[in-house]
């Protein structure tokens, strides 16, 4: 789970990242996002392989915390 809390631009931020299978056994990566103390959104992706969805959460993570103080927890 990432947090983004940035006192100075009103930002309270939390982003939550899931790869699991589904009844059919499809891998997906679920995505949850929003300000901490709301319900926010949700964004589901396909993938065809477990290498794939294993790769794209790091990427995601990446991508989220450059240059946005973001801390990461598990």
């Amino acid at each position: 789970m990432l947090h983004r809390i940035d006192p100075e631009q009103g930002a309270q931020r939390f982003y939550s990242l899931m790869i699991e299978r589904d009844l059919f056994g499809a891998i997906r990566l679920v995505g949850h996002w929003a300000r901490i103390g709301t319900n926010g959104q949700e964004l589901v992706e396909v993938f065809t392989s477990e290498i794939e969805a294993g790769a794209a959460p790091e990427a995601l993570a990446a991508a989220k915390s450059i240059g946005a103080g973001i801390g990461i927890y598990d």
